[in-house]
Formats: structure tokens, sequence, C-alpha cells
């Protein structure tokens, strides 16, 4: 592959709800333009997306993958992105590198979830976008209504740059308007009109050369004038309202039968942005904020966007240059760990396959293997010119589930294995849970925990497990006890003697809090190391449930001891006892942890989802309301949340989606307590 500068370079993502035919129209493109010799399928395992032994496996898009396309002596750069929830991470990792995206419409689905969330997200990344109704073949397509749940669905007007000739069985390839010719097949060859669809491209061309006059004041005065527009002028006036974000182009195909391809292409090439015709990007510099602009003499500042771990072929390193280039063998700086990379090859990645150049340009995207520091999000500069680029946000992980390792060689490797996951996926999260001795991994959803479980397994060689976690409890205490406990042993020898008398009271100020309240020396002052750590050694494993205990204050008032048996582990056991005593006369009670939620649903959905929520125990807080959807606020105890994100996806039919976060502990209600105390209970009878 010849080296592209940067206004010969695209950089497009191909997003939209699964099965929409992203995936075979990266193919198709491919096979267009002689990048492969015949078209792989995804049920197959054969496309140059799909490599993935897991995404072969699922027949399912995982990961996004970069599949430069050259036309017309143009790179293309297609980032093939997954469609479903699960890996939304990958959405945004391509939407954040990507200068447009082609939105994918099922010809009979109209707008779907996966469309939803694609459009949202574009929205967030300010990006100009187009939208490819695909699958005109259909035995069921129907642009009409295709068409009219797009316009419901966008507050940005639609134009149509193509018709379809035909329609389901009888779709022969497209007509488009800019050009006013018909384009039968994969669009090699350029025909007239057929009669028949004479009048409605003429009408929709008229549409079309109206939205591209607005676009340039020189234009639109031609247009009132009555003088008409050459194809170059409707061309660059359609480009300057698709780039201002005034219309959205609206284009036809059935690429995975490679129908309409060479015509969508033209118009990749034509409407779509160079990396030099999108707004500056913003960086953190020495000096404050510095605007970058797409250019080979800008100080280097190039974004890693994307990490993946191989056996066989070691760690890659996938990133976008912003501003300067980057050429093989040469040392770049990564700020983000303030260390020192050296570049062996620079390569284009093309799916699996890596193509060797010798220099990348500014507004490309490459990748370069086995970095020892870089993770994903960090940023190369010049050392002596240190720039840092923003990382986007990415959703936090809400679905939870507890990792244990299947072999005694997998538990030491837990946590390195963890960690690695989690740079690679940003949207995967995890921690050691404390209150339950639990390590955590959090993600979108149970696939998207599946497959990395599998990552871990066939990538990291770690065998994890997963089970439901248990809930983080706090065991607390509702009025004030005192108790009094003697530790007395006799076994030949020296013998162990201690007496501990102690009152107990809740502490809202603190988690713990010890007094010595000892007068005339009853005992020893030097035996209050061994009283506190008895009354921890309680305290972290509970006295009710095995959990930990929290805001209690304890005065140790009096007690006796022996001048020959007294030893500090005899006070250590009698302050245990004495604890447990006190704690069953001071009205123990379980506290929850309560998360604040947000839920946005569609209206249609709110009495549903406010019923289930009430079912949680879940107590609203209020609503918002914005363009037809409303976001309830509710307090629900995460013992009620567990598996929410798969619940709400079913009311609402993958339309919903909420963010929760922690936000205090409150009293688990007795009913609810008790179950809780007696599972704990059989557990440690089991045990």
């Amino acid at each position: 592959m010849k080296e592209y500068t940067t206004e010969f370079i695209r950089n497009v993502a191909l997003v939209g709800h699964g099965s929409s035919g992203k995936t075979m129209m990266a193919e198709s493109f491919l096979h267009f333009s002689g990048a492969i010799t015949r078209m792989g399928k995804v049920e197959d395992g054969s496309t140059a997306s799909d490599f993935d032994d897991e995404e072969i496996r699922r027949s399912l898009s995982l990961y996004t993958s970069v599949l430069p396309v050259e036309h017309k002596k143009t790179k293309i750069n297609i980032l093939d992105a997954p469609g479903y929830t699960d890996f939304v991470g990958e959405v945004i990792s391509a939407l954040s590198v990507s200068d447009s995206a082609l939105v994918l419409v099922d010809s009979l689905a109209g707008v779907e979830v996966g469309t939803e969330i694609a459009w949202r997200y574009c929205d967030q990344f300010n990006l100009p976008r187009a939208v490819v109704i695909n699958k005109m073949d259909r035995d069921n397509a129907n642009l009409k209504k295709v068409m009219t749940s797009l316009e419901e669905f966008s507050a940005t007007r639609l134009i149509r740059v193509q018709i379809p000739w035909g329609e389901r069985g009888d779709f022969k390839g497209i007509i488009d308007l800019m050009s006013n010719k018909a384009y039968e097949g994969d669009g090699k060859t350029a025909v007239e009109i057929p009669a028949e669809y004479a009048d409605a491209a003429e009408e929709a061309r008229a549409e079309l050369i109206e939205a591209a006059a607005e676009g340039d004041d020189a234009l639109l005065e031609k247009y009132f004038e009555g003088e008409e527009l050459s194809d170059a002028e409707i061309a660059s006036g359609l480009k300057k309202v698709f780039l201002s974000g005034d219309y959205v182009p609206v284009f036809v195909s059935a690429t995975g039968n490679e129908m309409g391809v060479g015509p969508l292409l033209d118009a990749l090439v034509s409407l779509m942005p160079s990396p030099a015709e999108r707004p500056a990007v913003i960086a953190q510099g020495a000096g404050g904020d510095e605007e970058i602009v797409a250019s080979n003499t800008a100080p280097l500042a190039a974004y890693v966007w994307k990490t993946t771990a191989d056996p066989f072929v070691g760690k890659q390193t996938f990133f976008r240059i912003y501003s300067g280039s980057i050429a093989g063998d040469s040392r770049v700086w990564n700020q983000n760990k303030e260390t020192e990379e050296r570049f062996g090859s620079v390569n284009i990645p093309r799916g699996k396959e890596q193509i060797g150049v010798k220099v990348v340009h500014a507004g490309d995207i490459a990748n370069v293997p086995k970095l020892s520091e870089t993770a994903t999000g960090d940023t190369f500069c010049t050392e002596g010119h240190p720039l840092t680029l923003a990382v986007p946000e990415y959703p936090t992980g809400l679905f939870r589930v507890a990792i244990v390792p299947k072999t005694q060689a997998d538990a030491a490797k837990i946590s390195p294995t963890l960690t690695r996951l989690c740079e690679e996926d940003m949207t995967l999260d995890w921690y050691n849970e404390k209150a339950t001795r639990q390590t955590i991994l959090k993600g979108m959803g149970n696939q998207h925990i599946d497959v990395a479980i599998r990552r871990a397994d066939t990538k990291l060689q770690v065998g994890l497990e997963t089970i439901e976690p248990r809930i983080p409890y706090r065991e607390g205490i509702t009025r004030k006890a005192t108790a009094s406990y003697r530790h007395k042993k006799q076994s030949g020898g020296s013998g162990q003697f201690g007496e501990v008398h102690m009152t107990i009271e809740n502490y809202p100020d603190d988690d713990f809090e010890l007094t010595w309240d000892v007068f005339g020396g009853s005992i020893s002052n030097s035996y209050e190391p061994a009283i506190r750590k008895g009354i921890a050694s309680v305290m972290k494993d509970g006295a009710i449930a095995g959990y930990p205990m929290q805001n209690i204050k304890v005065s140790i008032f009096d007690g006796k001891e022996h001048p020959v048996d007294s030893k500090p582990v005899a006070f250590e056991s009698a302050a245990r006892g004495a604890f447990k005593m006190a704690v069953k006369d001071a009205g123990p009670v379980l506290y929850e942890p309560i998360m604040k939620a947000r839920i946005t649903v569609p209206d249609a959905n709110m009495g549903d989802v406010i019923g289930d929520l009430n079912t949680r125990r879940g107590r609203m807080q209020g609503t918002d309301a914005e363009r037809g959807q409303t976001t309830v606020i509710a307090d629900v105890p995460l013992a009620e949340m567990l598996r929410y994100t798969s619940q709400l996806r079913s009311i609402t039919g993958g339309r919903g989606y909420f963010e929760m976060a922690f936000d205090r502990y409150e009293v688990v209600p007795s009913h609810v307590a008790d179950g809780v105390i007696a599972a704990a209970q059989s557990e440690e009878e089991e045990e």
C-alpha cells in the first residue's frame, strides 16, 4: 500500500444496529477495490473484519476492525464497529478517531436500538454522518416505512442522495442523484436513468439541488435565478451542508450482494471530510490548551485508541495521528507514562493483515507491535513538546460478577490479567470488595463479561470463572449495651487469664473509636492494644452475618488481670467475647448500599419502569423529560440492581439505559435482613 497524505485520507466509522450489514459492507468495499479476491461470509467466519476466534465462534462483531480501502487515489479507513449493545465501548473508540460516520439501517426494521445508540454518540463527538438504508434486496424491504421512521427520529433534515432502482427481489442497483445516472449491480458502469424512474429521480434531484444550494451563498443566488448547477457545484454545496450538520445524506444499497458499492465509495471520497477539514482538536500542552491541526509539519500528537494482546503476535497498539508524522524505527514520547517508546515497524492494519509502511502521515490510523508501557488512552508526542489528548468518556459498566480462579496457578494471575483486560477495554473495570473479600469485574452486560473471561483464557492463558457477587452489607448497632467476659484457660504450666468489661454504642461520626475509661488500675494500660485487636477482629468479620461492622464506639471501663497468667492473647480473647455479647444486646442491624440511579427510557416505557422499580424497593426522586425520553431518578438498594442491565433491556426492548452511583448506607428492612442472616449462618455451618 502506498503512503497517503492528509488530504487523501478519510476515516469513516460503520455503525448501527447488529445485523444491519456493516461487516459485509466493509467486505464488499474491499472486494470492489481489489484488496481481496473473493467475498467472505460472516456465517463462514471468512470476512476480513471478523477475524478473531471468538467473533468467528459467535458469528458476531465484538471488536472494531480497521479496513483501509483504496478508491480514486484516496485511502478510506473503514472502522467496522460492533452493533451489539454490550460492546458500545468499541463504538465509542471507533467514533472518537473517525472524521465521519455511516449509520447503517436495515431496509425492513428502520430505526432500531443500535441506530439510536450510534446516533447519540455521533452527536456526542459532533460527527457528520450519512445514513445507508441497506439490504434493499430483501423480500420484505420497505423504503417508505424506513424513511418515515428516520424522519421521525432525526432532529436533522434528511436528504436523499440516491434512490433505489427497483426494490425487494427486483432491486437492480441505485439511481445516483448527484450524477443523475443509474448504476446497475456493483455500480462500476453508469447508464441513463430508466424512463419509469425519470420523474421520481427528477423530483428527488430537485430537492437535493435545493439543499446543496443552501451550503453556499453564490450557489443559492444562482439557484434562485434559475440557473442550472453543475455536478461539481452540487457536490461542493452538499458537502458544505453535510459538514455543517444541516443535512444527513441518505443512500441505498444491498452491499451484502455487492449492489450499489461503487457509487457509495465515490460518495465517501467526495462527501466525507479529510482530517484537515475537521475542526481542530484541543490538547493539553505544557502551557495550557493547544489547538492541534492535521499537518505533517505540526508537533506530533497521536492518540492510542485500542490495544490488543495476542499470544502469537504479541501486543498491538493502534493509534491515530492528529498532527505530525511517525516513521518506522523511531522513538516517540508517551506523555501519560512519561517514558520513551521505541517503534520498530509501523503498520497499516487491514483486519488481521499488517501492511508495513515507512511513514504514517497526519490524520492516518496505524499500529505498532510490542510496545512495553503504552495503554489505551495514552498520547504519543515529542518529549520537547509534551501534549495530552483527551480520552473520550465511556459509560460505566454496571453488570457485576465476582471472579474466582479455576486453579491455584490462576489465582496468582488474577490481578495482572484483569488489569490487562481493562486496559484493552475502557468499559471494563475491576476492584477488590473488602466487605465480601471478592474480586469484582464490571462490564456492560452478560455477553460482554463472557467475552472478557474467554479472552483471558484464550489470549492470556488464565482460567477464570464467574459467580454472582455478594452484596457489601455492613453491620451496626442501634442502642447502648454493656457486657463483660472472662477468658480463663489452664492446660498445665502457665495459663491464660483476662477479664474485660465494656460499653458499646452507635457512633455516627466515625467507623470505630475506643476509649480507655479504666480507673484504679484494675487492668494494666499495656493490654489496650490487645483489647483493641480483639474488637477489631470481630468488627472485620461481623457479629451477626459475617459483614464488617461500622459506627461503633467502645468504652473499656473495668476488668481483672492475674499477676502470672494474664497475657495480651488472653485479653484479646476476652475483648472478642465481651464485644460479641454486647452486640447481641445493642439491637444489631444490617446496613445495605443505596444507589442513586438515573434510568433513561422512551416515554412509552416509563410506567413499566416505575412499576418495576417499586418491586425493587426503589424510591422515586423525580423525572426529567426530553424529546420522547424520560429519565427516572430513584434511590434503589444495590441488592435489587445486580442484573438490572438485562432486565431494563427486556422492559424497554433494549432502548433504555441507566447509570448509578453509590449514595449512602441504610438499615435493611427486617424481613430482608432475616433472609441475609439466615443465609450467612447456613453458609457458616456448611464450612
